[in-house]
């Protein structure tokens, strides 16, 4: 599956997906921690249009117009890897924690690489589908973990369909922006800001409802912790940085070979565990090794 892409343009992909993933990881913390009453599809709207607003002066200097039907891929897939995607994301985060969720997310090289063989072509070797294998294992183990509060066990549950659902809209996601950007016409920098205006654009009618929390965020108690230094780097870790180097990982690779290096994130995770006071079990570092190690079988 690699062999039809040069060394050169396989290295800048595989650099920018870690590197997207390190920018996850890192946003995930954060948003975490972050003192708020907005739902997550508010959180998502907000964090999209911070942004949007980032972004879209760079890439209206960028050369390079899309195709209309790679403009209809990228704006489907912001629709769904974004809007609906990230809203997910969120829900299960507040649920599960950054670790668990993330490890979860792992499973979306499985789905990419499946969905990729049978709709770009990009049809896996042996040794990549026993990469996947080991990440759908780190999925398995970490869904079958208990939860250390019975009281809590309907949140972890919940959590559990909401990232799984994350999951699919994720995968979703990228399988079309790697369709999109096949052909090499449209620069990573500018097909993000044509998936955060088109996930925006949707939940656009959240607006209302979102300023008036922005309101009493400025005359509500202050936390200990200011909130908007933290929401501003989240955004510029997560969405802005860590979405132009997916679109430039999927630029680069097969969609399931970038979707699995991008899915180092639960290996990430589990550094910053005791940060959120997140105690790793030896079943947690079981599936961050398989998932590891999957993923070092999908780079090969």
């Amino acid at each position: 599956m690699i062999a039809r892409h040069g060394a050169g343009v396989v290295a800048i992909g595989v650099a920018a997906a870690l590197a997207a993933a390190l920018c996850w990881t890192l946003a995930s913390g954060l948003w975490r921690r972050l003192p708020t009453s907005l739902g997550a599809l508010q959180l998502n709207l907000l964090k999209n249009l911070l942004a949007l607003g980032m972004l879209v002066g760079p890439a209206g200097l960028a050369t390079g117009r899309p195709a209309p039907a790679a403009m209809v891929l990228l704006v489907a897939s912001g629709v769904v890897g974004i809007a609906a995607g990230d809203s997910l994301f969120f829900a299960a985060l507040r649920r599960l924690g950054t670790r668990r969720t993330l490890t979860l997310e792992a499973g979306g090289p499985a789905v990419a690489s499946a969905a990729g063989s049978l709709w770009l072509g990009e049809v896996p070797g042996p040794g990549q589908w026993g990469g996947i294998a080991l990440i759908s294992l780190a999925l398995v183990l970490v869904a079958r973990q208990r939860t250390p509060d019975p009281a809590d066990a309907g949140p972890q549950r919940l959590g559990l369909l909401l990232a799984l659902a994350a999951l699919a809209c994720g995968s979703g996601g990228a399988l079309l922006a790697r369709a999109a950007l096949q052909d090499g016409a449209i620069s990573a920098l500018q097909a993000a800001t044509i998936r955060l205006a088109a996930a925006c654009l949707t939940l656009s009618p959240l607006l209302p409802g979102l300023l008036p929390g922005l309101r009493r965020w400025r005359s509500g108690p202050r936390p200990a912790q200011r909130r908007w230094p933290r929401v501003l780097m989240a955004t510029l870790l997560g969405t802005s940085a860590g979405i132009v180097l997916q679109q430039l990982a999927l630029s680069r690779l097969p969609a399931g070979l970038a979707v699995g290096l991008l899915a180092t994130s639960p290996v990430m995770a589990a550094l910053l565990a005791p940060l959120e006071g997140d105690r790793v079990s030896w079943v947690g570092w079981m599936a961050a090794c398989a998932a590891l190690t999957g993923v070092t079988l999908l780079v090969r």
